[in-house]
């Protein structure tokens, strides 16, 4: 049997792009890798104005973790993808003031692992993926379209709610006001 390289490559940058996101998200969620686990996220997420704090954590972890988990074992790959790239969107988002380069505080990092899950979730997985061994049931035209779709949507307003918050708190802090 002749190896494909191109299916190589898709499941290296797979296997090497889910595991990051899985680690980041099981920050947020489960504390691991020295994460704050979701009570320390929620405040953290409440403080970058995301509203409610909990929610916006259990969010964040499940596109990252679940999305980064899914995108490595090539399973719903287009739905993996979308919502890695939406919680991605979200952290860049908050890192814009930063600039670009991630040295600055910028949105250099988030903004390429949400181009490479999106870049896998339109590519698909390859054949070495549980997408493959199931006949692609979750890795269709349709799915993409879906997926993509769905997670537009809703980082859209998840991103806006989050710049109101911000907007209100600086109009707030020029005015020598306090936030409820």
């Amino acid at each position: 049997m002749c190896l494909d390289r191109k299916d190589l490559g898709l499941l290296a940058l797979r296997v090497g792009t889910g595991g990051v996101l899985f680690a980041h998200g099981a920050q947020k969620l489960f504390g691991w890798f020295g994460g704050g686990g979701l009570d320390g996220t929620e405040k953290a997420m409440e403080a970058m104005g995301f509203r409610p704090g909990r929610q916006s954590a259990m969010a964040a972890g499940a596109g990252e973790a679940g999305g980064g988990l899914l995108l490595a074992l090539g399973v719903a790959t287009p739905a993996a993808g979308a919502a890695a790239a939406g919680a991605m969107a979200g952290a860049t988002a908050v890192h814009r003031p930063g600039g670009f380069f991630a040295q600055s505080g910028g949105f250099e990092y988030p903004a390429f692992l949400g181009f490479v899950a999106a870049a896998l979730g339109v590519a698909g997985p390859g054949r070495y993926s549980l997408d493959h061994v199931t006949g692609h049931r979750l890795n269709s035209a349709a799915m993409v379209m879906t997926a993509f779709a769905a997670s537009t949507v809703a980082t859209a307003m998840v991103v806006g709610r989050r710049e109101a918050v911000v907007a209100a708190r600086a109009e707030a802090a020029a005015h020598g006001e306090h936030e409820d």
